[in-house]
């Protein structure tokens, strides 16, 4: 991880965990609810795919939150 873009997406990974366990969804929970493969949730939390900002938004949706609070 050396770019700010690498970064940042670990960054996100790491938080939609961080509301999805606060949330006690399972990742295949989490992945239907924006409509997305069952398997999408966990390759963004673990940096094996990039989320767009439409998912990102529909997550954010989902737990009430701001966007930003991604980011963080």
């Amino acid at each position: 991880m050396s770019t700010l873009e690498d970064e940042t997406y670990l960054t996100i990974g790491r938080n939609i965990r961080k509301y999805r366990t606060k949330h006690n969804l399972s990742q295949e929970k989490l992945s239907e609810i924006i409509n997305a493969n069952t398997k999408f949730i966990g390759h963004v939390e673990r940096f094996e795919r990039y989320i767009s900002l439409k998912k990102l938004i529909a997550i954010a949706d989902y737990f009430k939150i701001p966007v930003k609070c991604f980011f963080e």
